[in-house]
C-alpha cells in the first residue's frame, strides 16, 4: 500500500512546499496511550502544551470506531514532529478488522536539537522505553520489515 499524506497543516508553508516538491514523507507520528487525559496533564506539568483532547468517531462496516485525540489549535507538530500526537481508542481499534500486512515496525528513531526535553516528554507519557532519541537536526526514521521489499527505512527530510 502506498503511503498517503494525512492531515496537512494549512499554515505550514515550508512543509507544503517540501511535499509538493518531494512527495509523501515521514513528518510525524501518533502514539496510543491508555489514559490520554493523564498523558496530556503530565506533559502540561513539564511545560508542554499538547493541545486539548477531542472526541471523534467513524462508522465502518465492522461497527463504530471511537477515540480521543490530542489536537493543538494551531496544528503545530511539537519538537518538529518528533513528539507524537496522542490517541486513546475506546473499544475496538481499526486494526482488529484489518488483514495482516506482514509489515513489522522494527524501530522508530527520533532526532531533535532538544533531545533531553524530548526524552523527558516521552518519559512523562510513559513512552521512554519506545523510540530511540538522539541529539541532532530534527527528524524521524522508521525501520520496517516488509514481505515484498525486505527491510525498508522511511526517513523524514533533512
Amino acid at each position: 500500500r502506498t503511503a498517503q499524506m494525512v492531515g496537512v497543516i494549512p499554515g505550514d508553508a515550508v512543509m507544503h512546499a517540501r511535499l509538493a516538491q518531494h512527495g509523501p514523507q515521514l513528518v510525524h507520528w501518533v502514539a496510543s496511550v491508555p489514559d490520554i487525559g493523564a498523558a496530556v496533564a503530565a506533559l502540561k506539568a513539564i511545560g508542554i502544551q499538547r493541545g486539548p483532547v477531542v472526541s471523534a468517531s467513524r462508522q465502518t462496516p465492522q461497527g463504530l470506531l471511537q477515540w480521543h485525540v490530542s489536537v493543538r489549535d494551531d496544528g503545530q507538530r511539537l519538537f518538529n514532529g518528533a513528539l507524537p500526537t496522542l490517541i486513546q481508542w475506546n473499544g475496538t481499534r481499526p486494526t482488529a478488522h484489518m488483514a495482516d500486512s506482514g509489515i513489522t515496525l522494527r524501530q522508530l528513531r527520533l532526532r531533535h536539537t532538544g533531545a533531553a526535553g524530548l526524552r523527558a516528554a516521552l518519559q512523562a507519557i510513559g513512552l521512554d522505553g519506545g523510540p530511540s532519541v538522539n541529539d541532532g537536526p530534527a527528524g524521524l526514521s522508521a525501520e520496517l520489515d516488509t514481505p515484498a521489499r525486505g527491510r525498508v527505512t522511511l526517513l523524514s527530510p533533512p
